[in-house]
């Protein structure tokens, strides 16, 4: 890996800002693996998270998905579970799947539950809250339309989050969807987090962009034709 990320990392022009056209244009020919890697936006934002009306945190589908599958698990009861399978739901249950999940079970991506059994998925926040699986009210994901929360994840529903520093890390797709379907998935998640924006940020608020595959070197985006694009 050592050989072929060195080869990588020469392509890319060190301390460069790449518009956005050059970016992902370059971004799929750095790939070092043989799976076909996972591009990742990655930056800073203006904000301090240590104040509770300055976290900036969302949900965004993606016009082009992730280009995997995504296991969605539906904690339901009744109608609402039928409705979970109907609705392409890889996992469903109720009092069994939270004893399941308290017992070690984790594979799955997402969790759906709706609101009248969230006092005993509550019980697994110390298990769920740490892996960012804990459903939430917020994010579309406690919820009586289990059948549009099951459709919206399958299609590539990403959650946004900046972590204790301000940074974001966010997928946006496969190497393999080529440049112009990352692009539209980069600007659809932009528009997201712009929109997101505290009232209480001040200042510049998206302050560096990177992208990068998973397993290859940064690209530098110029994070002014960025910002110049959502004003």
């Amino acid at each position: 890996m050592g050989k072929k990320f060195e080869a990588a990392k020469a392509k890319v022009e060190k301390d460069r800002a790449y518009d956005l056209e050059g970016g992902f244009t370059l971004v799929p020919e750095t790939i070092c693996a043989k799976f076909d890697e996972t591009v990742e936006v990655s930056g800073r934002l203006g904000v301090d998270p240590k104040h509770p009306e300055q976290m900036v945190r969302g949900t965004i589908v993606l016009p082009h998905g992730l280009g995997r599958a995504v296991r969605v698990l539906v904690i339901a009861k009744g109608e609402k579970d039928a409705e979970a399978r109907e609705a392409g739901a890889d996992f469903v249950g109720a009092e069994d799947m939270i004893e399941k999940i308290s017992k070690g079970w984790l594979d799955f991506d997402a969790i759906v539950a709706t609101p009248d059994i969230m006092g005993a998925v509550g019980k697994l926040g110390k298990v769920l809250g740490p892996r960012g699986l804990m459903p939430n009210p917020k994010l579309g994901t406690v919820t009586f339309d289990v059948k549009k929360a099951v459709t919206e994840l399958k299609a590539g529903k990403v959650e946004f989050r900046v972590d204790k520093a301000g940074n974001i890390h966010v997928p946006v797709g496969k190497a393999s969807f080529g440049p112009t379907k990352l692009k539209e998935n980069f600007l659809k998640l932009m528009d997201a987090i712009v929109k997101a924006k505290p009232s209480s940020s001040k200042g510049i608020y998206l302050r560096s962009l990177f992208l990068s595959t998973t397993m290859g070197p940064s690209i530098k985006l110029d994070t002014v034709e960025v910002r110049n694009m959502f004003k």
